[in-house]
């Protein structure tokens, strides 16, 4: 396995100088000596070495090949000059983000969902990158929809009050799922000499044919919720209320009277409408 190594080059400016000396040298055999042994060897040197010169940007870098042999790579941004039969592969070491695609799978309960991931990354060796595999950004794209797919089919999208046997979801699982992505991620493209800096969900759905039943099963889950609370309050309620009316003998009721008092105070405490009272001029009893 190839791994990654440092080299140096020359500077490119000390060859220009040298150039510029060696073109003189030419010209001035040219002008007066007319030496063609002398003048036909330089001219060649100066075209075979004057393809040595390159240049590295800031977070770049050049492998250098010769004649299929790895050499080294350069990382110290500059003007250089080297070898003028080295090959010299152009690889960023810029840190690089990506959305990928919305892709349709199953979670865990088997439910299709619809789910992307933004993804962050770099590359960390550059031999690996280069030589390892054939074209390391589109390796990269193809493993994250791997990785994507692979979460999704270990976790269900979420948990509803009456189902808590999964205790980690996609939707609720938050940075604790977003760095199993990362780590699925990472083993991936380590043979790339690829480094995830960061990879997180940033699109979840159910899919459209299963998006309105969700929906109305969510729907409901918060209904009866809303209702369990209600009829919470309710209770509670109507206890204080009979027994503030018994504490201050504001009226003495029977336990039919009761019964049909706290059946008339549930129905407008737990009703979802507004309650139309009937007001009753006769006997109590």
């Amino acid at each position: 396995m190839i791994q990654e190594k440092d080299t140096s080059a020359q500077s490119g400016y000390m060859w220009l100088l040298i150039h510029a000396a060696l073109l003189a040298v030419i010209i001035a055999n040219i002008v007066f000596t007319h030496l063609v042994f002398v003048i036909i060897p330089l001219i060649a040197v100066f075209i075979i070495t004057l393809p040595g010169y390159f240049i590295v940007n800031p977070n770049e870098s050049k492998v250098l090949t010769l004649f299929g042999e790895y050499k080294g790579t350069i990382k110290r941004h500059g003007f250089f000059w080297a070898n003028p039969f080295f090959t010299k592969k152009r690889i960023s070491l810029r840190a690089r983000n990506f959305d990928t695609d919305k892709i349709k799978v199953n979670d865990n309960l088997g439910n299709p969902i619809i789910i992307s991931a933004v993804v962050v990354w770099k590359v960390q060796d550059t031999a690996k990158a280069a030589f390892h595999v054939d074209d390391y950004i589109n390796y990269v794209h193809v493993q994250s929809d791997a990785a994507l797919r692979t979460l999704a089919g270990k976790y269900p999208y979420d948990n509803f009050e009456d189902d808590e046997t999964h205790d980690l979801t996609l939707r609720g699982g938050g940075e604790e799922v977003n760095n199993v992505l990362e780590t699925e991620l990472q083993e991936r493209l380590a043979m790339a000499g690829i480094h995830v800096i960061e990879a997180r969900i940033n699109h979840l759905a159910y899919s459209e044919e299963i998006a309105g039943a969700m929906l109305q099963r969510q729907q409901a889950t918060a209904i009866i919720a809303a209702r369990h609370k209600i009829v919470e309050g309710a209770v509670s309620m109507v206890d204080m209320a009979i027994e503030h009316l018994e504490k201050g003998n504001t009226v003495k009721l029977d336990e039919e009277r009761k019964a049909t008092m706290v059946s008339n105070l549930m129905v407008v405490l737990c009703s979802d409408k507004n309650a139309s009272p009937v007001v009753n001029t006769g006997s109590l009893y």
